[in-house]
């Protein structure tokens, strides 16, 4: 996969989930001395009941296990099961609310319904059921077959839902992870520029050097058809995802594993020992560097088997989404600022539109974006979340796009055990503005300007994030962060250009000036070269 495959391999690198419900916390007692405990996910709804915000509230009860009915009739229970116990039966055949008043007429104080599908949101028509006072929540029945497992069948259980977490420390890890890919990409984009503009001046290093490097530029034409394609793969993704999944995660292995080797060749290169090499077909390569790339793909190939292990796989998977990044921002150059605007401009259009304007346009009022991040599932569920055709296996695990850098949740709350136990950043929000401190950093080094474009650009983009995780703070709710990455990152750009009344070379970008400027410097010294040998002989 060479170097014009890339910007098609990270085309679904765009997204940043959202996802919001009611959740809450089953804490679970087992019967033992000491007692082991342990925390499950539910979904409820505040509407219907208002849990405690701690244990220290909190009411046990003893568990009673009816998963074998799914409570549509008093008959199907025995007399007497429920009486002052919570209940689990399973989903299915009618409604919640209709569960719950069987279950409170028989005497129960709690009724957990497990589900073998994705949870969704409770919803029903309270106005029918006012007399059902009990607690209801929806619970995965996997979470009831670990409990049995863990617990035994003695279990003692209570809700409780504590308050969100008005900031969790995983974001300073996001946070130094983002600006330390970014500010790296666009340093070594500069190294790489410096070493091109040096070897231009010199014919024989040129051609080595053209040979060696594998870049490719966007154009303001091929800017516009890259959001196209976005687009569409996104609409595609949502329409096919089940199918499609394994694409990008073939795709990622694949591209992560070459981008892991392009950046440690980098760092090994600089080593001047080691260097020892073998001959095949008339070529050379050094010995190492067959042990790295063996390295890489056993790398990429260990995250694919593993990629569902939650407790280290993330880790695995930040470190080839690092060098993802880095070897995209390195190897896609915008020729000047113009590009830069459109394709930033462009994907935060992208991203406002379907985070926010396609709800009015799916059927069930969801957002694109979100469906695709979090995973559409293909279930008979109706979209009012009562009524599902129960699988008779246990469904399996959710494939999610690698396409965000993941870190554990450190502080502890509901979501950590349901959707989101780790926060999250697209790689998009990495790469976009990555491409605009890239090129800042090359037209420092084509202007000779001491980093002043580079660093601010660079710090301007670490603003940005502390303002997405602001909002993120204050809204509850995930964030396109290309919202607010675009226009600092932008905005600081162009002030800086304008207060060094450098504004329209930095639109037009002096590449390619210099180029040709070094290049016909290069053809005069040559021809010189050529008049003067005749006569020195």
């Amino acid at each position: 996969m060479g170097a014009a495959g890339l910007p098609w391999a990270a085309l679904w690198a765009l997204l940043l989930p959202l996802v919001a419900a009611d959740e809450g916390i089953l804490h679970a007692s087992g019967s033992g001395v000491p007692p082991v405990t342990k925390d499950y996910c539910i979904i409820y709804n505040s509407n219907w009941v208002s849990l405690p915000k701690t244990l220290d509230n909190a009411t046990f009860r003893a568990l009673e296990n009816l998963t074998s009915t799914v409570l549509c009739s008093s008959a199907e229970v025995p007399s007497g099961s429920m009486k002052d116990k919570a209940v689990v039966v399973m989903r299915g055949n009618c409604t919640f609310l209709e569960k719950a008043r069987i279950a409170q007429s028989l005497g129960a104080k709690m009724l957990l319904i497990a589900s073998k599908s994705r949870l969704s949101a409770i919803s029903d028509n309270k106005t029918d059921f006012e007399d059902v006072t009990i607690p209801i929540a929806l619970i995965r029945y996997n979470d009831i077959v670990d409990m049995q497992l863990v617990l035994g069948n003695e279990v003692n259980v209570t809700l409780y839902s504590p308050p969100l977490p008005e900031f969790d420390y995983s974001m300073v890890v996001i946070f130094l992870i983002a600006v330390f890919t970014v500010a790296l990409g666009g340093y070594w984009s500069g190294v790489a520029e410096l070493e091109n503009l040096k070897a231009v001046a010199s014919p024989g290093e040129r051609e080595t050097r053209w040979k060696k490097e594998e870049n490719v530029t966007f154009t303001p034409v091929t800017v516009i058809l890259f959001v196209v394609i976005c687009c569409v793969m996104l609409v595609l993704l949502y329409f096919f995802y089940k199918w499609l999944v394994y694409v990008i995660i073939s795709v990622f292995c694949l591209a992560s594993a070459m981008s892991l080797y392009n950046c440690l060749a980098a760092l090994i290169g600089e080593i001047p020992f080691g260097q020892c090499r073998i001959t095949c077909s008339s070529k050379t390569i050094e010995v190492r560097l067959i042990f790295l790339a063996i390295f890489c793909i056993a790398a990429a190939v260990v995250w694919a088997v593993f990629r569902n292990e939650d407790r280290w796989a993330w880790i695995l998977q930040d470190i080839l989404g690092v060098a993802f990044c880095l070897n995209f921002i390195k190897t896609l150059k915008m020729p000047n600022f113009k590009s830069c605007v459109i394709l930033l401009g462009l994907l935060l259009l992208y991203d406002v539109f379907f985070v926010f304007i396609t709800p009015f346009i799916t059927k069930n009022g969801a957002s694109i974006m979100v469906e695709v991040a979090a995973g559409p599932f293909g279930n008979s569920e109706k979209s009012d979340g009562n009524l599902v055709d129960v699988p008779t296996e246990r469904s399996a695990p959710h494939e999610k796009l690698p396409v965000v850098v993941r870190v554990p949740r450190l502080e502890h709350s509901a979501s950590t055990l349901c959707d989101l136990p780790f926060s999250l950043l697209g790689f998009g929000d990495i790469i976009v503005p990555g491409l605009l401190v890239a090129y800042c950093r090359r037209f420092d080094v084509q202007t000779r300007s001491s980093s002043i474009y580079y660093i601010s650009c660079t710090i301007a983009y670490a603003v940005g994030m502390v303002l997405t995780f602001i909002v993120l703070a204050l809204m509850k709710m995930g964030q396109p962060a290309l919202l607010y990455l675009v226009p600092c990152t932008l905005i600081t750009s162009s002030l800086v250009a304008w207060r060094r009344k450098e504004m329209k070379k930095f639109w037009k970008g002096s590449n390619y000036q210099m180029m040709e400027h070094l290049d016909y410097t290069g053809n005069e010294e040559s021809t010189a070269s050529a008049t003067e040998q005749p006569g020195g002989q």
